[in-house]
């Protein structure tokens, strides 16, 4: 018994042991949406780390897929480290139906709603002290009790790692797939490893790898310079048998225009393949 609760990846569907969690009846751990609400597809935007531009990812993925005539939410999960309303230049204070059930989503200049920690502080740049369960209970919030219109494709934007969010939304929002942000570093090949086993654990299907902080061109000659290190995304990609949708440069317009707050404007022609790939779904 104490093997199986070691090993436990709170899935029932993929468990065979006879614990206490289990019931004759299988327990569902879903939330529902609001019956307002309708939202077609939700893909995970995921990292094994830390600082590899996870927020940017989903941010630009969000602007392609609206620029291609889709209707996008995106949920920002990173809870305690919130980055998305500034990257759209969002910096009002959630809203309300009239009948005050349900959260209200911001709305950026392009038309993609967006939810966010940031959005429920009465300042935004007061720290989110909250433990686990807290944390947890406001992704569901964010879900279950947001007025989401129509969306087509909703993006959540998930803390790094392998911790209490990223399971809270595998386990309560039926994600159809997940993306993999990744840098050109020497321990890509294992931080994409304990990314990939989770959603294997999960059931979670991968879309892909987008590689971000790939290089820095030259203005002078062109040249794509390194700078983080030379690339392995295309035999990390082979080996664990998973499609490279992007690999992002290091342009000072990118950091501008996420720092001001006009993200929706960069000119981000190398993530349509991102966009085929999660259309093609």
């Amino acid at each position: 018994m104490s093997e199986a609760i070691e090993n436990c990846t709170h899935n029932c569907n993929t468990c065979g042991a006879n614990c206490a969690s289990r019931t004759s009846e299988q327990t569902s751990f879903l939330e529902n949406l609001s019956p307002e609400s309708s939202v077609k597809k939700v893909i995970g935007v995921v990292s094994g780390k830390g600082g590899v531009g996870k927020s940017l990812v989903t941010s630009l993925t969000a602007c392609r897929l609206r620029a291609h005539g889709h209707r996008v939410g995106i949920l920002d999960a990173d809870i305690t480290g919130p980055s998305i309303p500034n990257a759209f230049g969002i910096h009002e204070t959630v809203g309300v139906t009239p009948d005050g059930r349900l959260l209200v989503p911001a709305t950026t200049a392009t038309g993609i709603e967006l939810i966010s920690s940031n959005m429920i502080l009465e300042h935004e740049t007061d720290p989110v002290i909250w433990r686990g369960p807290v944390i947890a209970g406001a992704v569901k919030q964010f879900w279950s009790e947001t007025y989401w219109k129509d969306i087509d494709y909703m993006l959540v934007d998930m803390p790094p790692g392998t911790g209490d969010v990223p399971l809270t939304v595998f386990q309560s929002l039926p994600v159809d797939g997940v993306i993999i942000v990744t840098s050109p570093q020497e321990l890509v090949s294992m931080i994409v490893e304990k990314a990939v086993n989770m959603a294997k654990k999960m059931n979670i299907p991968i879309i892909g790898l987008i590689e971000n902080m790939s290089w820095l061109e030259c203005p002078d000659c062109g040249k794509k310079i390194p700078v983080f290190g030379v690339s392995r995304i295309k035999e990390t990609a082979e080996e664990y048998g998973i499609p490279v949708l992007a690999q992002i440069p290091v342009r000072s317009e990118i950091t501008q225009a996420v720092d001001g707050g006009t993200v929706e404007y960069v000119e981000a022609d190398f993530m349509d393949p991102v966009v085929e790939a999660v259309e093609k779904f």
